[in-house]
């Protein structure tokens, strides 16, 4: 059995694979099947993921969200472009600067209250830098649903980011490492939230949601998928053993799989503000919409509460923790952690 410290709440991408998901890739491992996926389990993917998005999109398998969102926008943009995103965005912090090395391309980013864009915030940016030859020309709007904070864009709000981009000759790019969670938090649809919002291409991510490894890029804007599959090999991301990771969309993507699993871990989130706010004086520092909880804690209390369960300082300055709830996490696990908490404030 493992401890809470070895489990706890450090992010979803610690926990293990879902069962349905293990079970998939032992079944895809019989006899020898075509490579670089010419197979039968990456054509049934595809053809699920064309529905749940409601298009005859390209669909390019990926080894992880890095690569997802560097093929994503290497369709999307130039060296001489630049991509705007908020500040807190996975690609301008976690990602080493794999945007600026494989797409050669500047990224700009914005200051946001709670990890969200708008037209309004990002217009300066475009309207500055664009048409002047002297200056990296805004090309990409890049946001992640859920962001990085756990909070959800909805569709309208997508949609204006759409429209905003392509009356300036821009695309819009969604990461969606979390994209179940995002749903799973607003009740719609993939279609209505990515689709019919106007989102040129997707980064659909499947490893924070119970997946062994592997995303899909989804390219809804036919002109950006022309060189896909050359620039998807040359960023090292082609599969020769697709097999692997298409068998597991598959499986996540069966019965609704992806959402139930994602609002499991959004419930638990839930279930753990709720024992949060049971403390006098305790309030999260951003919303909780999908899987995640940021809590500003006294500094004292941090590596006392670390020793027993593991859990990532996200702003030192402000000790603003987060803590991240997973497919597998249980009601017992949250209320065994906020006694732990109770007990290190007292």
């Amino acid at each position: 059995m493992m401890s809470e410290k070895e489990k706890g709440f450090g992010s979803d991408n610690f926990s293990g694979i879902l069962p349905e998901v293990l079970q998939a890739i032992a079944e895809a491992n019989t006899n020898h099947v075509h490579s670089y996926g010419d197979d039968k389990y990456t054509e049934l993917a595809t053809k699920k993921i064309r529905e749940i998005f409601g298009c005859s999109c390209p669909v390019f398998f990926v080894f992880n969200g890095t690569g997802a969102n560097t093929l994503s926008l290497s369709l999307a943009a130039n060296s001489y472009h630049a991509v705007v995103c908020a500040d807190t965005a996975h690609i301008a912090v976690d990602e080493c600067g794999a945007i600026e090395r494989h797409v050669g391309c500047r990224l700009f980013t914005i200051n946001t209250p709670e990890g969200k864009l708008t037209p309004r915030m990002i217009s300066h940016v475009v309207f500055e830098n664009q048409g002047d030859q002297h200056r990296s020309q805004p090309k990409v709007i890049s946001i992640s649903q859920c962001t990085e904070l756990g909070t959800v864009y909805t569709p309208d709000e997508i949609r204006a980011l759409a429209d905003f981009a392509h009356q300036n000759n821009m695309y819009l790019h969604v990461d969606g490492a979390r994209l179940a969670n995002a749903l799973a938090y607003s009740g719609c649809s993939a279609k209505e939230m990515i689709t019919d919002t106007g989102v040129d291409v997707l980064s659909f991510g499947g490893t924070k949601n119970g997946m062994m490894i592997g995303e899909a890029v989804v390219v809804l804007n036919p002109e950006l998928s022309v060189d896909g599959c050359y620039i998807r090999k040359q960023l090292t991301q082609l599969s020769s053993k697709m097999r692997f990771i298409s068998a597991q969309f598959n499986a996540i993507l069966e019965d609704g799989l992806w959402l139930k699993s994602a609002s499991h871990a959004n419930s638990m989130a839930q279930k753990l503000l709720q024992g949060i706010r049971s403390i006098k004086g305790m309030e999260p520092v951003y919303p909780v919409q999908a899987n995640a909880v940021f809590m500003s804690l006294p500094a004292e209390v941090i590596p006392k509460l670390q020793e027993q369960c593991f859990f990532y300082v996200w702003q030192q300055d402000k000790n603003i923790v987060r803590w991240v709830c997973s497919f597998d996490t249980t009601e017992q696990e949250v209320e065994n952690f906020i006694a732990m908490l109770k007990k290190a404030l007292a």
